[in-house]
């Protein structure tokens, strides 16, 4: 069987290592561009995005996050996988209005500021209300898809591919983010985001925050070496360009968590755009007897990549699907 998978990003790696560990002959056609992936700041929250998964899509993300230790581990280098959990968190009474209802559903009891404090020092005294969400992880996705570029050394061909006609495979993989829309016709849309990127000394913060700041939803992921990734805008727009009012909010919304950050160099700006479909699952599955489709993970793709992987490589490998793709069969906006 040989199998080309179109896309580098971390789906599309994720599926071919996959597929590699069953003796499948896999090539990754890479088109060079950096995905939604390398902007991504890699919370693995299951219940992190309540407001816009269905049933379906809640059993996907918890089976994948279940996946990720064992993933992780396989890459055999560090990957920035991390368990100290997630605090939510509302600064004003209005946000913990609006969070209430969210950590109710968590079944997470509310803490008080000073238990907030004592979990993490450096936060703003003006906390009014948060939990502590002991099973949600962190990952650094771009350590991810280097290891796993590592482990597919000679598969991947640097290729942009314009039609499907061109690949010359017995099946075909699309997992190519928004540019999934480009070649199979699905109703693929970027959806914006601007990221930041700060840096300090290591060990201010201890937990992910993921906070809701004067009605802003803003996150803040510290990294071992002092990285403190912001994020993140969300905006139907498909330019590029970072905006100071995009800046401007991600950062008033970081320093009112944090007032430390004020002093932390701010080290990179980015813009991703996550590939949207109108029920905000993604489309992964069969879409005709050649071509297999992989994508439209949206807020979820790197949460996703156990998962994704695990019944891509079932389906290509052994012909069978899993019962859980027909939920997200690609042709169901057809």
């Amino acid at each position: 069987m040989s199998v080309a998978i179109v896309g580098g990003g971390i789906i599309g790696l994720a599926i071919a290592w996959r597929l590699v560990q069953r003796g499948v002959d896999v090539t990754v056609l890479d088109d060079g561009e950096t995905g939604a992936w390398h902007v991504a700041a890699g919370m693995l929250h299951p219940g992190g995005e309540s407001a816009f998964e269905g049933p379906a899509l809640g059993v996907l993300m918890n089976r994948s996050a279940g996946l990720w230790p064992d993933f992780a581990a396989g890459l055999g280098v560090d990957v920035g996988y991390d368990g100290t959990g997630t605090l939510g968190l509302a600064l004003t009474a209005d946000d913990v209005a609006e969070r209430a209802r969210w950590w109710a559903r968590q079944k997470l009891p509310v803490l008080r500021p000073s238990e907030l404090r004592e979990r993490e020092p450096a936060l703003s005294p003006r906390i009014r209300a948060g939990v502590h969400a002991p099973g949600e992880r962190q990952v650094d996705p771009r350590r991810v898809v280097a290891a796993l570029r590592d482990r597919l050394a000679g598969r991947i061909v640097a290729k942009r591919v314009e039609s499907l006609d061109e690949v010359q495979a017995g099946t075909v993989v699309v997992a190519a983010g928004c540019g999934t829309a480009r070649l199979t016709g699905l109703p693929i849309r970027p959806v914006k985001g601007q990221v930041l990127r700060l840096r300090g000394e290591p060990g201010l913060l201890r937990h992910v925050l993921d906070a809701t700041v004067d009605g802003r939803e803003v996150y803040l992921v510290p990294r071992a070496d002092g990285e403190i990734v912001v994020g993140a805008t969300q905006e139907e727009r498909t330019d590029a360009t970072v905006t100071a009012g995009g800046v401007l909010d991600l950062l008033r919304a970081a320093v009112d968590l944090v007032p430390q950050l004020a002093e932390h160099e701010l080290a990179e700006t980015t813009v991703g755009h996550r590939p949207g479909t109108p029920d905000n699952a993604p489309l992964l599955g069969r879409l005709d007897d050649r071509v297999v489709v992989a994508a439209g993970h949206h807020r979820n793709g790197v949460l996703l990549a156990p998962v994704t992987a695990e019944l891509i490589a079932g389906l290509v490998a052994d012909g069978v699907a899993d019962p859980l793709l027909a939920e997200f069969a690609p042709g169901r906006f057809r």
